[in-house]
């Protein structure tokens, strides 16, 4: 057994410190258990007490979810308007934070304000201004509707997110790239973006973030049931008098696991280097 380094804390701090983190992690698991809980139960009742692990076992709350009328086509809507947004808002913001972070031009200032000024404002401010909007376009129970309001959401946060993170790669490669005839599409496309990896998962994530977990917009914008996305079939197992606790808790699950799928797939691009590698001294 090797001896331990002079830096290493002594056996009471170090017992400490995981007392301490592990009964951190239980204080966060908790929630998480009890829902888990809530959804493998039969009953449709709150669950009581202290225990968070499921005393019985059964898939019938899944079974109801997906037997309920136009389930399915909920997904679809919800994985519809979350990949399209996405796409749009890294595609957006990816073109818009590279020409302000590198190219000077008449109105950059302002158009970086005016950014800044829209992040200022909750979404729930404009919902009449955008529903009339949608009403006038005829977007309204359309899911293009909800991917334009969600897309004019997200690009001024990963405008700002991404046009930080270019600033930080270094002028010289774009200059050495010039220099060897590169055109400025071709350095964009082959220089900036692959360093850039870790900056575009964070804005991919939060992209599908923002257009999955959203209720209050899709339930304004939305009253045909058929068009409704998952967060808001999920608001009518909550009644004035009652609650449907196991199809709530069964719902979220469901809710909850591509998010967590899409984080746990880009978390080796969210813990990259910032431009390691791109330059050697």
């Amino acid at each position: 057994m090797s001896a331990p380094h002079a830096g290493d804390p002594k056996p009471p701090v170090r017992w400490g410190t995981h007392f301490f983190l592990a009964t951190f992690a239980v204080a966060t698991l908790f929630p998480v258990l009890w829902v888990v809980k809530m959804a493998f139960r039969p009953e449709q009742t709150f669950a009581t007490g202290l225990n968070p692990l499921p005393t019985q076992l059964s898939l019938q709350n899944f079974r109801d979810l997906f037997a309920a009328p136009h389930f399915w086509q909920q997904m679809m809507n919800s994985v519809v308007v979350a990949a399209v947004t996405t796409a749009a808002g890294v595609f957006l913001a990816c073109t818009a934070a590279y020409a302000f972070s590198r190219f000077r031009f008449p109105g950059r200032r302002a158009g970086l304000m005016a950014f800044l000024v829209t992040q200022m404002f909750p979404g729930t401010m404009m919902m009449i201004p955008l529903y009339h909007v949608l009403d006038q376009l005829g977007l309204l129970d359309h899911l293009a509707g909800l991917v334009l309001v969600y897309s004019t959401t997200a690009i001024p946060f990963c405008v700002f997110q991404l046009k930080g993170y270019f600033d930080t790669i270094p002028r010289d490669l774009e200059e050495s790239a010039l220099m060897d005839g590169a055109s400025q599409f071709t350095i964009f496309w082959r220089i900036i973006l692959p360093l850039s990896r870790p900056a575009i998962a964070v804005t991919a994530l939060f992209s599908f973030m923002t257009a999955w977990n959203e209720y209050i917009l899709a339930a304004t914008f939305m009253s045909d049931e058929a068009a409704y996305t998952l967060p808001v079939q999920l608001q009518q197992y909550v009644g004035d008098y009652t609650t449907e606790w196991g199809h709530f808790a069964a719902g979220a699950l469901l809710v909850s696991a591509p998010v967590m799928a899409l984080f746990f797939l880009l978390q080796r691009h969210l813990v990259g280097g910032l431009t390691a590698g791109g330059v050697k001294g």
